[in-house]
């Protein structure tokens, strides 16, 4: 079977986290069986204490009912530079009639831009379609339809 995980380069996986889990309503991923935090599995496979900064490395999070991608955000020493070329969309409100998709997608974008988006953009150009364009914290480019 092919597996499927979504790798997002950052800077502060922990925000990463904290924003892609209210983003997506899913979890942060536990540790894998034996270890108490992110920390020590990457300690115990021999990645150096002075990579791993102070805090417990949660840098994963999952979609808790098990059907969706987990999510990675892997450091990386450089600032974003360009605009993505795959992008997530967060999916709130296809198949609802136009008007109450509106109120949906602008409720979760609103929420998110509470967190920490900057948004875009709205798009609204076709008959039976309503999204925002948005960026994360760090500046990835998403969409709420």
């Amino acid at each position: 079977m092919t597996g499927l995980q979504i790798t997002i380069d950052c800077r502060d996986p922990a925000a990463q986290v904290r924003f892609w889990c209210l983003a997506l309503d899913y979890e942060p991923a536990p540790p894998p069986e034996g270890h108490a935090t992110w920390r020590d599995w990457y300690l115990d496979i021999g990645i150096p204490e002075d990579e791993l900064g102070d805090d417990d490395c949660q840098d994963r999070i999952r979609d808790p009912e098990g059907n969706l991608p987990a999510i990675w955000f892997q450091v990386v020493p450089e600032s974003k530079a360009a605009k993505n070329r795959v992008h997530l969309d967060v999916v709130v409100g296809r198949g609802l009639p136009k008007p109450e998709r509106i109120l949906v997608v602008e409720e979760r974008a609103r929420r998110l831009e509470a967190a920490g988006a900057i948004r875009l953009r709205v798009l609204n150009e076709y008959e039976d379609h309503y999204g925002v364009s948005l960026q994360d914290p760090e500046g990835n480019e998403f969409c709420v339809t």
